[in-house]
């Protein structure tokens, strides 16, 4: 159980995948939440207003609708109520579409996140949280990535907007002493997956009776992580972090693309068809999370393993498409 006495924790980002998630959890140990979101079309917005619905019915939690970069927006939410942390959770995603628009990446995501920043020392907030990402490891050929690894040359401009975020993050730590807390996500899948996902793209192809895109050969490898285990990882590094501290957050198991299209089609008791297509650019060939850190510093300690972890998200498709 993490401090609920010194004001509430501002999750931005709040109706996506993990911050809704993150909100629920919040909630559930008695925390107050203030949630901000601009329901971005990047997906369907009307999904994300339903990732929110069971916490608007709470007395806990309130929803703000505005941008990140909106510093007098920022301004006016942290002076309304005592905020005693910061878990920047909003940002643009994927890989792919940040090689179509770079500029709009780094302008939500590096000018967004130094605006939060500016925000939270402006208003006396000692204490942010932040989402980086396994991208930032680019092609890194030794595995697994422990967070000592250099991390100097991202392969999309996705990976370079997290690399500079954790950089700005270190400069306010220095300048201002704000504790920045870095969480490198691996992977992650479960309820809630964005639908453009592998995973929930997957499941809904191969129900459909379609085939999955396979890009490459099949054999790149991912540390899937599910969500429990994630904000599990995000709750203890908000009780536990200290200071200016990136860390992995992983299952730290790696499966191949072919066995994770095998197992999806297995869970849903039809075949498995694949369409195989050219190596995408800003793709790498793997990503395995080293959680010594997180394990040794957080008591992190991942649980569902990617078996399972399907096995629930599939039975949540089925729930959600009858």
């Amino acid at each position: 159980m993490g401090d609920t006495t010194g004001g509430a924790v501002l999750v931005t980002g709040a109706a996506g995948f993990i911050g809704s998630h993150l909100v629920d959890r919040l909630l559930a140990r008695g925390e107050r939440v203030v949630g901000l979101d601009n329901f971005d079309s990047f997906y369907d917005p009307a999904i994300k207003r339903e990732n929110l619905a069971g916490a608007l019915r709470q007395g806990g939690f309130r929803l703000v609708e505005g941008d990140i970069r909106d510093r007098a927006l920022l301004d006016r939410v942290l002076g309304e109520e005592p905020v005693r942390a910061i878990v920047h959770l909003a940002a643009r995603a994927g890989v792919r579409p940040s090689v179509e628009q770079p500029e709009l990446y780094a302008d939500v995501n590096v000018r967004g996140t130094t605006v939060i920043l500016e925000a939270a020392v402006a208003a006396g907030v000692g204490r942010v949280l932040y989402a980086s990402s396994s991208s930032v490891y680019g092609g890194n050929e030794k595995v697994p990535f422990s967070e000592d690894d250099p991390v100097d040359h991202p392969v999309s401009p996705y990976a370079a907007t997290k690399k500079a975020c954790e950089l700005i993050a270190h400069a306010f730590h220095h300048v201002h002493g704000i504790e920045a807390i870095g969480l490198r996500f691996f992977t992650v899948y479960g309820p809630r997956q964005r639908p453009e996902m592998a995973i929930h793209k997957f499941t809904r192809l191969l129900a459909e009776g379609k085939p999955v895109p396979v890009f490459g050969d099949g054999t790149s490898r991912r540390d899937y992580t599910y969500i429990d285990d994630i904000i599990d990882g995000v709750l203890a590094a908000l009780d536990r972090a200290r200071g200016y501290r990136v860390y992995n957050l992983g299952e730290s198991a790696t499966t191949a693309l072919l066995d994770l299209v095998r197992m999806i089609a297995e869970e849903l008791g039809v075949e498995p068809r694949m369409e195989f297509r050219p190596f995408q650019p800003g793709d790498v060939p793997i990503t395995f999370a080293d959680v010594s850190r997180a394990r040794a510093e957080l008591g992190y300690d991942p649980r569902v393993p990617v078996r399972e972890g399907i096995r629930r998200f599939v039975a949540w498709f089925r729930e959600r498409n009858g």
